[in-house]
Order: C-alpha cells, then sequence, then structure tokens
C-alpha cells in the first residue's frame, strides 16, 4: 500500500454547479462545467488558487538541485540532421545548449560557416514564439516557414527573401495542422487553413471545434485575401486535407484523412499551369479510408506507397496511377517487424525504416525489385531522422540510445553498402554513459542495481493511437538514475505502434481496457520482481498518457505512491466537442453512439474518483496549460477540481492532489528550453517530496 505524505493541504475550495448531462438516458452530473470557459473572471481565480498551493508546495531543496544539475546536463549542443533543398545547399537546426529555440541555419557546401536563417530566438523576449516547420522554394529564393505562439496549434505562415534575408509581407493566419508544399516553378505553395474561430482573442485559449479545414494555394507577395480556394469537403467538416507536390512537379496529391487512425483516401490531380480555383481533373484513385497510402516518390505516372492495405506491419507498393484501373504491385512484402518509413536515395534505393522489438533497423532496398542488399551498422536506439534526396546519394541519419545523445551519421550511397561515417557525435561535459545503464528495451537504471524491493521507480506509458515508446537519450532520465537512484521504465502497451496495427487495435476503442490491464501489469511485475514496491512506485503520461495514468488511479490507488498526469484527456464523454478532439473518435470511439459511449464510460477519469475504504488515493499532481488547444485545459482543471472536493477532507487522503497550469505554453511542442527545465525540475521535485527521495552526488 502506497505510504502517506505526512502534511495535509487545505485545498481551495471550487463552486459546485447543478449541470446535469443526460447521455443515452444516463444521467451525469457536470458540477464544474464553468471551467469550460477559459477566459472567465472564476476560471482564472480557479487556476490561481491552484498554482498558490501547488508552487510552494514543489520548492523544495532537492528541485532545486535537480533543477541546477539539469541546467548543466542539458547545457550540451543539440545538431539537427541535415537536409537539401532543389539548389544542394543546407539546411540544419543547431542549440548551442540552453539558447529556448533551436536555429535554422545554412551553407552552400558542408565545409563552409553556417549562416542564420531563422531564428526563433529573436522573435519574443521569453522564447515563447516558436518555428514550426519551413519549406523551400525549388529556386532557393524563398523559404515559407510557420510561427507558433505560447505553444498553441495554430500557426501564422511568413515569408522570407533568402536574397534580401528580409521578410515579405507575406502573413498566413488561422493556420492548422497544415501542409506546405511549393510549386516548382516557386511562385507559391498549397497549405491549409480554417475559418476564423469566432472568439479568437488569444489564440490558443479557445475551446471551439476545428471544422471545414480547406486546401489554398499563395501566391508569394498577395494578401491572404487573394488566397485560391483548391479543394473543400463541405459535406465532411472534421476531415484533414493533406497536399503535396510530387518530386517532379507535375501532380498535387491529397490525401484526406478523419482522425488518427493511420488510413487515408488518395486523390491525384496535375498542377495546373495557372491556380486560379479548385484544382481541375482531380482523380479519386482511392475513396475510402481502408489503408493508408504515403507517398514516397514517382518517376512519370510510376508511383511508389508505404500501405498498410491487408499488411498491418506496412508494405511498399508501386502503381500506374495512369492507367484506367490502378493494380497495386507489391515492391516491398510486409515484414515481421513493423516498417515505419521509406525514403527514396539517388533513384536507386530505398531506406526502410523498421521498428524491430521497439529498436530501430535501417535496411537498403532496390528500388525496382524491393530486394533487401544492405543492412545499416547503426547502434541499437531509434532513429530520429533520415535525410536525404530521390536525386541525390548523399544521406545524414540521426541515432540516439537511451544513455546517449544525438549522433549524424553521413554517407554518399551510390552502392547498397557504402560504409556510414560519423558526421556529427555529441559530447556531454561531465557525463558518464557508463554510471547509466539500459538494462533493457525500456529501462534506464543505475548501474548497480539491488533487487531488494526497495528503488525508486518511475513507470512511463503512452498506449495509443499507433505512437510507438523507442529509445531515446533523456537528460531528466539520467539524473533520476544517478541522483535519486531511481529506475526509469517504460512500458510499451497495446494501442500503441511496437508491433503494428493489431497491436494499436488491441489497445483501442473497445479493448482501451487492455491498455490499462497492460500498465498495471508492468507495474506489478516490477514488484513482483523486486525492483520496486508501491512505495516506491510512481506513474507518468501525457496526453493519451495522461487519460492513462488517470484511470489506472482510479482503478488501482494501491499500486502506486505517485501519479504524474500531464495535459490528459479526462473527461471522456465530451472530448470530442472542443478544439480537435473530434479526430479522437477513431482511438476511443464516439460518445454519440449509445454503444461507443459505453466503452468510454467505463473508463473515463473524470468520472470514477470516489472514496475507498481500505487506502487513499497516491499523490498526484495534474500538470496543464492556459495555451494547450490539444487536449484543452478543461480536462485536467475539472479533474483536480472533482479529485479535491471527492478526496480532500477525506482523513485518510494525506498524499497531496496538485494542479501545475503554466500560462503561455500549450501542448508541448515549442515550449522553450527555459520553461521546459522548470516543468522537469518541478516534476522530479513533486515524485522527491512525496516518495521521500534524497539526493546524492
Amino acid at each position: 500500500m502506497a505510504a502517506p505524505v505526512a502534511e495535509k493541504l487545505t485545498y481551495p475550495s471550487a463552486r459546485r454547479s447543478d449541470q446535469v448531462d443526460t447521455f443515452h438516458d444516463d444521467v451525469v452530473p457536470d458540477p464544474y462545467n464553468w471551467l469550460h470557459n477559459p477566459d472567465s473572471e472564476e476560471t482564472k481565480a480557479f487556476v490561481d488558487a491552484q498554482n498558490a498551493i501547488s508552487e510552494p508546495f514543489l520548492k523544495t531543496e532537492l528541485r532545486d538541485k535537480f533543477r541546477q544539475r539539469l541546467g548543466e546536463l542539458f547545457n550540451f549542443p543539440k545538431h539537427g540532421c541535415p537536409g537539401k533543398d532543389d539548389q544542394g545547399r543546407y539546411f540544419h537546426s543547431f542549440n548551442p545548449g540552453l539558447a529556448n529555440q533551436s536555429t535554422i541555419y545554412w551553407r552552400e557546401k558542408l565545409e563552409d560557416e553556417p549562416k542564420v536563417l531563422l531564428d526563433p530566438n529573436t522573435w519574443s523576449e521569453d522564447g515563447t514564439v516558436a518555428l514550426a516547420g519551413y519549406g523551400v522554394s525549388k529556386d532557393g529564393r524563398y523559404v515559407a516557414y510557420l510561427v507558433s505562439a505560447s505553444g498553441s496549434d495554430w500557426r501564422t505562415i511568413k515569408v522570407l527573401d533568402m536574397t534580401t534575408g528580409q521578410d515579405l509581407e507575406d502573413e498566413l493566419k488561422f493556420v492548422k495542422f497544415s501542409s506546405l508544399s511549393f510549386t516548382h516553378d516557386s511562385k507559391g505553395f498549397f497549405y491549409n487553413r480554417y475559418n476564423p474561430p469566432k472568439d479568437c482573442t488569444d489564440p490558443g485559449t479557445e475551446t471551439e471545434i476545428n471544422e471545414h479545414q480547406k486546401l489554398y494555394y499563395h501566391r508569394i507577395g498577395t494578401p491572404q485575401s487573394e488566397d485560391v480556394l483548391c479543394f473543400e469537403t463541405p459535406d465532411h467538416p472534421t476531415w484533414h486535407l493533406g497536399a503535396q507536390v510530387t518530386t517532379d512537379g507535375k501532380y498535387i496529391l491529397v490525401t484526406p484523412s478523419d482522425g488518427c487512425d493511420p488510413v487515408n483516401r488518395l486523390f491525384v490531380a496535375p498542377v495546373p499551369a495557372n491556380i486560379d480555383g479548385l484544382l481541375p481533373n482531380l482523380r479519386k484513385i482511392v475513396d475510402n479510408f481502408d489503408a493508408k497510402y504515403a507517398y514516397i516518390g514517382n518517376r512519370g505516372d510510376e508511383f511508389l506507397f508505404e500501405s498498410n492495405l491487408d499488411a498491418p506491419n506496412n508494405k511498399v507498393f508501386k502503381a500506374d496511377l495512369s492507367a484506367s484501373e490502378v493494380k497495386w504491385e507489391t515492391l516491398i512484402a510486409e515484414a515481421d517487424s513493423v516498417l515505419e518509413d521509406v525514403d527514396l536515395i539517388n533513384e536507386k534505393f530505398l531506406i526502410a525504416t523498421y521498428l524491430e522489438d521497439v529498436k530501430s533497423v535501417v535496411k537498403v532496398m532496390d528500388r525496382e525489385t524491393g530486394k533487401h542488399l544492405h543492412t545499416l551498422d547503426i547502434p541499437v536506439g531509434s532513429v530520429g531522422s533520415v535525410r536525404g534526396r530521390h536525386d541525390d546519394p548523399e544521406l545524414f541519419l540521426s541515432v540516439t540510445t537511451f544513455t546517449s545523445p544525438t549522433t549524424i551519421y553521413r554517407t554518399m550511397l551510390t552502392t547498397a553498402d557504402a560504409p556510414l561515417e560519423v558526421f556529427y557525435n555529441t559530447e556531454i561535459a561531465n557525463y558518464n554513459s557508463e554510471d547509466i545503464a539500459a538494462k533493457q528495451a525500456g529501462f534506464i537504471a543505475p548501474d548497480r542495481v539491488e533487487l531488494n524491493g526497495e528503488n525508486p521507480v518511475l513507470l512511463y506509458g503512452y498506449g495509443g493511437f499507433n505512437i510507438s515508446l523507442s529509445p531515446y537519450f533523456s537528460a531528466s532520465r539520467a539524473l533520476f538514475a544517478k541522483h535519486l537512484g531511481g529506475i526509469f521504465a517504460i512500458a510499451n502497451l497495446r494501442g500503441g505502434g511496437e508491433y503494428g496495427e493489431r497491436w494499436h487495435k488491441a489497445g483501442s476503442l473497445a479493448n482501451k481496457q487492455n491498455v490499462f490491464d497492460d500498465f498495471c501489469a508492468a507495474a506489478e511485475y516490477l514488484i513482483k520482481e523486486k525492483y520496486t514496491n508501491p512505495s516506491k512506485l510512481a506513474i507518468m503520461g501525457g496526453s493519451n498518457g495522461g487519460l492513462l495514468v488517470g484511470a489506472c488511479a482510479n482503478q488501482r490507488p494501491d499500486l502506486f505512491q505517485a501519479v504524474i498526469a500531464q495535459v490528459g484527456v479526462m473527461d471522456m464523454l465530451r472530448f470530442h466537442k472542443f478544439t480537435i478532439g473530434h479526430a479522437w473518435r477513431t482511438d476511443f470511439g464516439d460518445p454519440e453512439k449509445p454503444e461507443e459511449y459505453k466503452w468510454v464510460r467505463a473508463y473515463s477519469p473524470l468520472h470514477h474518483i470516489k472514496r475507498h475504504e481500505k487506502h487513499q488515493y497516491p499523490a498526484i499532481l495534474v500538470a496543464t496549460a492556459d495555451h494547450d488547444d490539444r487536449v484543452v485545459p478543461l480536462h485536467s482543471l475539472k479533474y483536480i477540481a472533482e479529485l479535491q472536493a471527492t478526496l480532500g477532507a477525506d482523513p485518510k487522503q494525506t498524499n497531496p492532489l496538485l494542479a501545475r497550469i503554466e500560462v503561455k505554453a500549450g501542448h508541448g511542442a515549442g515550449k522553450p528550453t527555459s520553461k521546459m527545465l522548470d516543468e522537469v525540475a518541478d516534476t522530479y521535485g513533486f515524485l522527491g517530496r512525496t516518495m521521500q527521495l534524497t539526493w546524492r552526488d
């Protein structure tokens, strides 16, 4: 049973309304529905009151030591994997260590001194304005780039003229989840946008549902009001419209999707010489959501696609899209491991990146026959990026492991077995990877671990949306092992993508409870094998992982000492009613349908908080942010309000129930380094205090 924390907190009082909603004859109170309005004075007062009790609790000597050491360890150069444009110039990101945002550099040749292209650190004083992507025109003159403020999913597209180094007046707003693809005449690009939100005084704080995304073409040097509508689906308001100009510039591929499942439709049209309206001659090659079709490359009308059609682990098709009846010919057959990505290099080779037992394996395949020619020699870990061109032999790829940060490799792939050379090796001052051991897939621990049941363990999970948790270096995990004697364990759960689409489906929709069962089974394994005990076991997850740990805290409060629930989906009865939540129905189910409502009602974290006779809840830290317009903060706010109201007065509940609510931050992407380090330090400070950990040098 989890050990109590000696100090019992007094929680702020929050108004409980008499709001009651009926779902398919199920009457459900919603006493904190007023927290749906992020801009109300009552909501702001609630946020202030929560931070007023959590901030003092988190300020400990251990937290400060962790923050100082984290700043030292994280202060190492971070070099992005280089890529080349059509002019043969190199582009890469770089952060010298603790800059709030990485800067984009470019150079004509590898041996040249890099020049600054885009430096987001100059866009705001506090580092909360970030670069969210960019594209370079074929003639190399223009760079269209996406800007995000305060962590919001909303983007503004701006255009830089590389000949002058100055931004043009072009500014495109209301962009979200957008493609960005230049036409080969370099006159403009395709992108996506939504209609302006009804209430958008501070973009990122609104909760209005995102519908009716449209595909537009923007001509360089013209106002957004003159952009050309090229494609829309008014009868399907929730569809997302991916778009990509082919590498030869002749076609545009439009790939509608509906939700987060790895499936899409496939439409193709010739790129018009003059784009002045809806795409003419658009052909619907695949007009259903039966499978995924991800473009790899084409030679004339012969296209290559990665697909999961009748292949849960993915395969590669080739097809003549000009044929009256398109026939799909398998080029690379499905394997036992999961094919995650395919890149066409030098028109001769396909670089196929597989996930094999949760580690990356990179194979060189023949472009014509699909035959396996060579396997690249890389460390056991994860491939972060593969960067190369369809018409060039130069290839870069980055690899990270549990105990080592990114190494970038380079080769000239003129032959399949061309050797990899280290292009950039990250070095960290005062860090010895031998102090940390990756015991097995998913374990980061001190070099010596006694199986005495007394080790602090932080168990991390996600389990959803076909997303894989594979090895990568984390400075905070290394510090947890070295200075707190902790073991960081990763649970690869059903619902993720580690073992293909069957694995994903086994943890979604009606099978979602499998994810929670898997996670609790992982916790029980750690206890049974004497790694730890419930008083030393914490769990952490973010987004869908926040839902995971919230559900597990409800179902097995006896199993954990502490819970870190970051930006979690907690109100499963209403998740589809806010921003992009409707897209998650493919993983969770649709609450508007009676049978699927039963699925989400059965585990919704907000609706299963209750007192237990024999034990208290674990210590809980709920983390969210005011500009999170992916998983809107009302999920976390209602959850912490219900926790405190239901459990706060229980004499047994001495473990704290707290919320850390960040301002000028979102779901996580683009967060400045300073904010990220503060959040991590607060997290481990919370664990230190609630698990009674001690710092060791």
